[in-house]
C-alpha cells in the first residue's frame, strides 16, 4: 500500500471538515494511505510571502521537512495549500541562502528542509498513481446520465512554472476523473477560471460575481453539479 504525508489545510479543519471524512472512507479501498500530518501548521496561504517572504518559507519547509522525517511525499486536498507549499519549495531549493537561513531555525525542532519530498495534490494521486483502470474498477455506483461541471480553480493549474501537472488552458484531470466514475464532463469556458475565493474579504460584491459567473454558465449548460478539487472553491460556489 502506497503512503502520503497528508498535509491536513485549514479548511479542511474547519469549514469543509467533510473532505477528510470522505477521504478516510475510501483511501484504502483504493490502495493507499493518507498519514495525516497533526504536527503541521497553516500554509499562509497566498498572502504571507508578500508580508514576510523569510516565515512564508520557514513555515513551509517546517511541513515539507515533517514529510522528509516521515519518508514520504506530501499530498494535499487544497489548491491554495498546495500553490503556496510548492512556491515555497521552488524558492528554498533554488536559493541556498534561504535554505541554510531556515535549516538553522529549524534545528531547534530537530527538522531539517532537504528538499527531497515531493509536494503534490491529491487529484494527481489519483490521476498518477492509483490510475484511471483502477479507479473504474472500484465504483460501485457510477455517475451515469449526469453531466458534470469541472471546475479546477487557479491554485492547481497556476502558476504553471510551480504546478506544472495540467495544461492551465486546457486542464484534463479532473475530467479523466468525472468519465472514470462513470460521469460525462461538460466544456464550459468557466472550468479554468478563478472562483473569487481570495477577493471575498476586501472586495465581497465582485468575489461573489465571478462565483455567479461559473454557476450560471454551468447552469446554461445544464450541468446536474459542479465538481472541484479545491475546498476553497467550493466554499464559494456553495455559498
Amino acid at each position: 500500500m502506497k503512503r502520503y504525508a497528508y498535509y491536513l489545510s485549514c479548511i479542511n479543519e474547519s469549514m469543509t471538515k467533510e473532505v477528510d471524512r470522505s477521504i478516510d472512507l475510501w483511501q484504502k479501498d483504493l490502495g493507499i494511505e493518507l498519514v495525516k500530518m497533526h504536527e503541521s501548521t497553516c500554509c499562509g496561504g497566498s498572502n504571507l510571502d508578500y508580508v514576510s517572504p523569510k516565515h512564508f518559507a520557514l513555515v513551509n519547509a517546517r511541513n515539507i521537512a515533517i514529510a522528509e522525517k516521515m519518508g514520504l511525499d506530501l499530498v494535499v486536498s487544497c489548491n491554495t495549500c498546495l500553490m503556496t507549499i510548492r512556491t515555497a519549495k521552488k524558492k528554498l531549493d533554488e536559493t541556498p541562502a534561504l535554505k541554510k537561513e531556515v535549516n538553522d531555525l529549524l534545528k531547534k525542532e530537530g527538522l531539517e528542509y532537504r528538499g527531497t519530498s515531493d509536494v503534490r495534490h491529491l487529484l494527481w494521486v489519483l490521476i498518477d498513481d492509483i490510475g484511471i483502470d483502477a479507479i473504474k474498477a472500484k465504483v460501485k455506483v457510477p455517475l451515469t446520465n449526469y453531466r458534470i461541471a469541472p471546475f479546477y480553480g487557479c491554485h492547481i493549474l497556476r502558476p504553471s512554472k510551480v504546478l506544472g501537472h495540467d495544461n492551465p488552458v486546457e486542464p484534463s484531470s479532473l475530467d479523466q476523473l468525472i468519465e472514470a466514475l462513470g460521469g460525462k464532463p461538460i466544456p464550459y469556458e468557466h472550468k479554468n477560471r478563478c472562483c473569487g475565493f481570495h477577493t471575498l474579504l476586501v472586495a465581497e460584491e465582485e468575489s461573489l460575481n465571478v462565483a455567479a459567473e461559473a454557476l450560471e454558465e454551468a447552469i446554461r449548460e445544464k450541468a446536474d453539479f459542479i465538481v472541484t478539487p479545491c475546498p476553497l472553491c467550493h466554499t464559494v460556489l456553495d455559498g
